[in-house]
């Protein structure tokens, strides 16, 4: 299994209820991250009730070398909170009729190899589609995080795969190939990259002026953390070169993901069917519900 990479970090608290003066909240929530300075990595906070948000604040740096604090401007890769996005974009063009969840993914990607099973976009959304993780096989193929790995060299790499790891839809093992597919999709169906679809139908709409999808590892991104591992008691750098996107590389700030859990109160995304379905209960084949399995 891949060694995770340490990367400075953010927290959003959402629907909070502190019937506390401003100071006294701030004065509590220091104390939490009082181990954070110009010499650490760290987090940006924002506390949310009733939509609006209540409290932010950032504590570390967000470049070790330059000693940049961090503020709740600054920009995060997000890691695998990318994949609710990669998601929402998949059921915002199953509500515009230009696909539908139980459709077989070799509809639109036929050059993912006939497994003797159909593999549904439900089960590439749940975790259940017995597809080979790309994290895993990059990690047997001498792939380190810190090498430029872009789009279609995972797609390749996928393509060559000639097994599953079980059965679709008769277990459930967290999938990072699924959501690099996922957006595939999406760049097929609408003819927009995922970063460009996101952008016109998901961040834009919701003020999300400082989130995008990092699909190019030479782009410049204003107010960027950087990510360090702790090593020996120091910490080293760890560049996250990656240029690949669905199951990762969301940058975004603590205030854009503000906007982003309000619309699953109000929506302006979407509607509230939209969200109901988007929060359902993924299940097995037989209607059983999917529990993780790690393998």
């Amino acid at each position: 299994m891949m060694k995770l990479i340490t990367t400075a970090l953010f927290f959003l608290c959402c629907h909070t209820a502190i019937a506390q003066s401003y100071s006294k909240i701030e004065e509590r929530i220091d104390s939490l991250f009082a181990g954070y300075n110009t010499v650490t990595p760290g987090v940006a906070i924002a506390v949310v009730k009733d939509g609006n948000i209540i409290f932010k604040k950032g504590y570390g740096s967000a470049n070790l070398e330059y000693q940049i604090p961090i503020q709740t401007h600054t920009v995060f890769h997000a890691a695998s909170v990318s994949k609710q996005f990669t998601a929402f974009a998949i059921y915002l063009l199953k509500a515009k009729g230009l696909l539908a969840l139980d459709d077989d993914v070799r509809k639109y990607i036929p050059e993912l190899p006939d497994y003797g099973h159909k593999i549904s976009i439900t089960q590439l959304l749940a975790h259940t589609s017995g597809l080979r993780d790309q994290w895993a096989l990059l990690t047997l193929a001498g792939w380190r995080l810190e090498d430029v790995i872009t789009q279609n060299q995972v797609l390749k790499l996928t393509y060559r795969q000639q097994g599953l790891n079980f059965e679709p839809g008769t277990q459930m093992s967290y999938n990072n190939t699924g959501y690099l597919l996922m957006a595939e999709i999406v760049k097929r169906v609408s003819g927009l990259s995922l970063r460009d679809f996101a952008h016109k139908d998901i961040f834009a709409p919701l003020g999300m002026s400082n989130t995008q999808f990092y699909d190019d590892y030479h782009r410049l991104v204003p107010n960027r953390a950087y990510s360090y591992e702790l090593k020996d008691g120091m910490y080293v750098k760890k560049r996250l070169n990656f240029s690949n996107v669905g199951a990762t590389s969301l940058f975004t700030t603590v205030e854009d993901l503000a906007k982003w859990a309000h619309n699953f109160e109000q929506p302006t995304v979407g509607d509230h069917r939209l969200i109901s379905e988007f929060n359902e209960i993924s299940r097995l084949r037989h209607g059983e519900k999917a529990v993780l399995r790690v393998l």
